[in-house]
């Protein structure tokens, strides 16, 4: 799974490549996978670290809709 900060730093590039503030600089971004499958790596983390690093704890994750096939 990716670490929550490579989807932050995602928003802030589309955001300053587009010239725009909404959420991914207004462009749709489409995620698949199974996000429970596996957490972030984090070398000599304990458990938290890796919770604390997925990413539902991103604040972008509140905007995120899930979609079901």
């Amino acid at each position: 799974m990716i670490h929550k900060n490579g989807l932050e730093a995602l928003n802030r590039s589309l955001q300053d490549i587009r010239n725009n503030r909404q959420l991914m600089g207004g462009a749709v971004v489409v995620l698949a996978g199974d996000f429970r499958q596996t957490l972030p790596i984090i070398p000599r983390g304990i458990m938290a670290d890796e919770l604390k690093a997925c990413l539902k704890s991103s604040h972008l994750w509140r905007h995120v809709q899930n979609l079901k096939l």
